[in-house]
């Protein structure tokens, strides 16, 4: 536990150096998706279970780096707190809402193709100054997501030979595709998720007010906006465009989609 705000180098005095250090959660999730990746490149095995191990196993590890993102900004903003409470350890069990965070997001993933935000970490937001830090705080995690997107559409401007390896690019076709639709969401402006979060700092004392008071259902606003068809209609074509502008196949993406839906 942190005693103080003296600190040495990054680290807080008082805070076990066990608070910084990758949990076994999070090692077993990186593990069996590069287990997924491997088996669906060899063509071991089933191949629905092969894919399905690589996307459900690399979306998860996302939303780690997306929520260790936030605490790391937290903590080196003077929110000594996220370490006390194992948000820098990358354990997804340590979030404060587990269903939203975690059962949700691979909800939504299996039933919609959809990478759905969470809420995840607390942070105290007296223990960070100024407007500014409190949106970078805030940002850090949709910007995890767009990296990630940028990152697994990389071989796809190299022109790799899909048709070698099939089912294991169409599951990182649809992996981008989730990271990609996560970033766009993550950056809605409504109360709840990243995006108002965003600009909650810079907004009148009243109207603050007002968002904490809808925060705690933005993410079901957002659902609602998506289960309707005019809402997924327009969502989906902006991402669409989107795909076609940064070079994601959206055809392969839909098949890596396919082949984990095994009912």
């Amino acid at each position: 536990m942190a005693v103080g705000p003296r600190a040495r180098g990054h680290l807080v005095m008082g805070v076990p150096r066990g608070a910084f250090r990758p949990s076994a959660a999070f090692l077993c999730l990186v593990a069996i998706s590069v287990a997924g990746g491997v088996m669906a490149w060899r063509g071991y095995g089933n191949m629905t279970v092969d894919v399905l191990l690589l996307v459900v196993g690399g979306w998860l590890v996302s939303l780690c780096l997306h929520e260790y993102a936030h605490a790391l900004l937290a903590y080196r903003s003077g929110d000594v707190g996220v370490a006390a409470r194992g948000y820098l350890t990358l354990d997804p069990f340590k979030y404060t809402h587990p269903l939203l965070s975690i059962v949700f997001p691979v909800v939504a993933l299996m039933m919609g193709g959809i990478g759905l935000p969470g809420g995840a970490v607390w942070v105290d937001r007296h223990a960070v100054r100024g407007r500014l830090t409190h949106t970078v705080i805030s940002a850090a995690g949709p910007t995890v997501n767009v990296a990630c997107t940028f990152v697994l559409v990389i071989p796809f401007w190299l022109d790799v030979d899909t048709s070698a390896h099939p089912d294991f690019w169409a599951g990182m076709a649809f992996l981008c595709l989730l990271q990609l639709t996560a970033s766009l969401l993550n950056l809605v402006p409504i109360p709840g998720v990243d995006g108002g979060n965003l600009v909650r700092p810079w907004l009148p004392a009243g109207w603050q007010r007002g968002f904490d008071t809808i925060a705690p259902f933005g993410m079901l606003i957002l659902l609602a906006v998506l289960l309707r068809p005019e809402g997924a209609r327009i969502f989906f074509d902006v991402v669409d465009r989107i795909a076609d502008l940064i070079g994601l196949p959206r055809g392969l993406a839909d098949d890596g989609y396919r082949l984990i839906r095994f009912w």
